[in-house]
């Protein structure tokens, strides 16, 4: 039996208050895409369903990248079309792992959207993976263990770091810091690259529910992360 992975993308086109464009980032879905897509079946879903947002900026920054061309070009019905992430969490139990691509997106609707919480809930509880790159780790900021303790407590995690949100002078148009948050969160678990920009892919597990954990920091450890979903699910 093929391994059936469910991808979430955020619906989320507006960063913050400067109106300018954002949504997921491209090289986040593209290059673990390209680890996963032959090995495991893939199915997309969003908080809105129907075509989530590319961020225009990942298009343009990766133009000369040739998986993420490659991707653009022949991927694109994976994200027009997308589910809606209420009528995905009812099919949750047919899925063997989770994954949350990146962007600033996720930072606005999908750190406390409940579909996803109980999704992350529902796999953490069935002791499945669940992954997650750059912002996406946002999505574990308020998901519980069954105890009703956070998921992460104790749990070393990465994501997006302060320095390389201040570096695209983003800051001050994030509704808060993703380091900043994970750090409290985990109790101090957040570990980062040792410069900005650095590929680091962390693998916890967490306490209460013994499932695994994937993160990866920015769209360096991209590919990182989909080695490591191969990973966890004996691939």
């Amino acid at each position: 039996m093929t391994p059936k992975v469910l991808v979430v993308l955020t619906s989320h086109d507006k960063l913050g208050s400067t109106g300018n464009p954002t949504g997921w980032y491209l090289p986040e879905f593209a290059h673990p895409h390209e680890v996963l897509h032959d090995k495991v079946s893939l199915t997309i879903a969003s908080p809105n369903g129907g075509e989530a947002p590319v961020e225009p900026s990942s298009v343009k920054d990766y133009e000369s990248d040739e998986i993420c061309q490659k991707f653009l070009k022949e991927q694109k019905a994976l994200w027009t079309n997308t589910h809606k992430l209420t009528d995905i969490l009812p099919r949750a139990g047919e899925f063997d792992a989770l994954f949350y691509v990146g962007g600033h997106g996720p930072m606005f609707d999908l750190t406390n959207n409940p579909a996803s919480l109980a999704l992350i809930q529902t796999f953490a509880a069935a002791n499945k993976p669940v992954a997650a790159v750059c912002h996406g780790p946002c999505v574990l900021l308020n998901a519980k263990a069954p105890s009703g303790a956070p998921l992460i407590s104790g749990v070393g995690v990465t994501g997006f770091s302060n320095a390389e949100e201040d570096s695209i002078h983003l800051s001050a148009a994030m509704p808060f810091m993703l380091e900043t948050e994970l750090g409290r969160v985990t109790g101090g678990k957040y570990v980062k690259a040792a410069e900005p920009w650095g590929e680091m892919v962390v693998v916890g597990k967490a306490a209460e529910t013994g499932s695994t954990i994937i993160t990866g920091q920015n769209p360096k450890s991209a590919t990182g992360v989909g080695k490591a979903i191969l990973k966890a699910l004996g691939l």
